[in-house]
C-alpha cells in the first residue's frame, strides 16, 4: 500500500510541475524541453550535443532535434569546434538573451520559485528523498545492463 501511494503522490508531483511549466514557458512560446535546453546553454553554452543531452537528461537524439527547433527560432546555433572538426558546440543566440532578460526567468529560477514556498528543512527532506530514489533508480539501471 505504501508504494501505490508513494507512486500516486509522484505522479501527481510530476503531473502538476508539468502543466505549471507547460503554462509559465507557454507565455514564451517554448515548450518545456526547449527552455531546458536553453537554460544549459544560457549558464553554460557554448557546449557539445553530448552535454546537453547529460545534462538534460534526454538522448542525443531527442537534443538535436530540440536544438533545430530552437534554431529555427533564432535562439540557438551550432559551431564547429576550431580545435576538433567532429564536435559541434550549441549556443544561445543574443535574441535568446534578450528572451531571457525580459522573462527574468528560466528553468531553474521557476523551480527556485516554487522551492522558495517551502521551509528550508522541507527543501533538504525534498532534495534527500529526490538523491535517494535517484541512487537507487541508477544502481538498478546500471544492474540491469
Amino acid at each position: 500500500m505504501e508504494s501505490t501511494n508513494i507512486f500516486m503522490s509522484y505522479l501527481r508531483m510530476t503531473q502538476h510541475m508539468s502543466q505549471q511549466f507547460r503554462t509559465h514557458f507557454g507565455r514564451l512560446e517554448l515548450t518545456f524541453p526547449q527552455a531546458l535546453v536553453l537554460t544549459v546553454l544560457g549558464d553554460e553554452g557554448p557546449v557539445p550535443i553530448s552535454t546537453l543531452a547529460e545534462r538534460t537528461g534526454s538522448a542525443n537524439s531527442t537534443v538535436s532535434g530540440v536544438v533545430d527547433r530552437l534554431e529555427k527560432l533564432g535562439l540557438a546555433k551550432r559551431e564547429r569546434s576550431q580545435t576538433d572538426r567532429r564536435v559541434i558546440y550549441v549556443s544561445a543566440t543574443e535574441k535568446y538573451q534578450q528572451l531571457r532578460r525580459k522573462a527574468e526567468t528560466d528553468v531553474n529560477g521557476y523551480f527556485s520559485s516554487i522551492l522558495g514556498q517551502m521551509s528550508p528543512e522541507e527543501r533538504e527532506q525534498v532534495a534527500a528523498a529526490l538523491k535517494k530514489l535517484d541512487e537507487v533508480l541508477l544502481k538498478q539501471k546500471n544492474a540491469g545492463q
